[in-house]
């Protein structure tokens, strides 16, 4: 690459989304960067098993289909899932939904992190238009209104029309771009780990809304599953001390032992759980997608599926402006903020208030959220709109 060099897009943040993103713009006629500071993780030869888990809507495995990525991935690695069961913290209620009612042939997949970003990050290599910038740090983003300036660590400069800032939760080009986030931590930690079980999940997920958080068990391929508990710092910190023996019981007596024993496949890890929102996800050049935009809480698995929607929604926008509009024209970006605007305030507001619902003592609310779970699983139609919804 030459000290300086113009594209028509520079994307910041090479992950899912942001790979995601460049992938749906190749063959577009435009010519893109793809900016990065690290290589993606290499797949293992052996049966080691990644602890960072993503449950893929439908709606996603289409998107990543169409980009042929979902086919080039191992399908030995991925597990399909048929039912989804949800317990209140009262031992009683519960919701199921199931492909039956949904009318689907599945509810969505459980695929492992490195499993999705090897494969984007081979079918980018294999493009032309797109040039894989790695490892590369930036250092300055300079906006104006005929073109965005990106100065790298190293000296190079890349010069664009659009700037996309895919960098994460924390995001550098939000920071430089002056976009301020809005939102609050929950005091909570996200505890990951993977286990193989004595019984067959028969791909159903597992999630128990308790006093103390809220706990998933998600399916892997033949007897394991991968568990997210979503819990207050102080027992978060304590399930992080357990030792394999004592962390194993300690899972499996949250979730009734409904798997039977379990083994530790892959150490605990913990990460805090935020709510987050962009003030605005579009300014003149420049567009945020990801987890750069909007952040939520994990019990519904949506913020990997936002982010592609995010990726999809933007690209088809850009395709779609015309053959002499500029990409980084802010009417245009605009039409992408006015059309993501809905989905991601709605996932917000849900995820949000069940937190805050099932983390809340009160006795009276305990009583209406239990009853609550209940009345939804004798609703048809209802639990059809939901499970729609979730599966985009």
């Amino acid at each position: 690459m030459n000290r300086e060099t113009d594209f028509d897009i520079v994307v910041v943040g090479a992950g899912l989304v942001g790979a995601a993103f460049a992938l749906a713009m190749s063959g577009s006629g435009l010519r893109i960067a793809l900016v990065e500071g690290t290589p993606p993780p290499v797949l293992p030869q052996d049966d080691r098993w990644d602890s960072r888990i993503y449950a893929v809507s439908p709606g996603n495995i289409n998107f990543l289909a169409r980009l042929g990525v979902w086919d080039n991935m191992d399908s030995t690695r991925l597990t399909p899932i048929h039912e989804m069961q949800v317990w209140g913290d009262d031992g009683r209620a519960r919701l199921d939904f199931d492909t039956f009612e949904a009318g689907a042939e599945t509810l969505g997949y459980i695929v492992e992190s490195r499993q999705m970003q090897t494969a984007l990050w081979r079918a980018l290599e294999s493009r032309n238009d797109v040039e894989l910038c790695c490892p590369a740090a930036c250092a300055a983003l300079e906006l104006d209104e005929q073109i965005c300036t990106l100065h790298l660590t190293d000296g190079h400069t890349l010069r664009a029309r659009l700037v996309v800032g895919a960098d994460g939760g924390n995001s550098w080009v939000r920071r430089q771009a002056g976009i301020e986030v809005k939102g609050w931590a929950y005091h909570q930690q996200g505890v990951v780990a993977n286990f193989t079980t004595e019984k067959a999940h028969g791909n159903i997920a597992r999630q128990w809304f308790r006093p103390d958080g809220i706990l998933a068990w998600l399916p892997l391929p033949g007897k394991r599953i991968s568990m997210v508990w979503s819990t207050f710092e102080p027992q978060a910190q304590a399930l992080l001390a357990l030792d394999e023996l004592a962390l194993c019981e300690q899972v499996a007596q949250a979730g009734g032992h409904a798997l039977g024993a379990l083994q530790l496949m892959t150490p605990a890890a913990g990460f805090p759980l935020r709510l987050q929102r962009a003030s605005s996800m579009v300014k003149p050049r420049l567009a945020l997608i990801g987890d750069a935009a909007h952040l939520v809480h994990p019990l519904s698995g949506q913020g990997v599926n936002l982010g592609f929607r995010d990726a999809a929604c933007l690209a088809d926008v850009l395709l779609q402006r015309g053959v002499r509009a500029d990409v980084g024209d802010y009417q245009l970006l605009r039409r992408y903020e006015r059309a993501r605007r809905s989905d991601v305030l709605a996932m917000q507001a849900v995820t949000d208030s069940l937190q805050k619902l099932f983390n809340n003592d009160q006795p009276w609310l305990a009583a209406l959220r239990n009853l609550g779970l209940e009345l939804t699983d004798r609703q048809g139609w209802l639990k059809r709109r939901l499970m729609a919804q979730a599966m985009i």
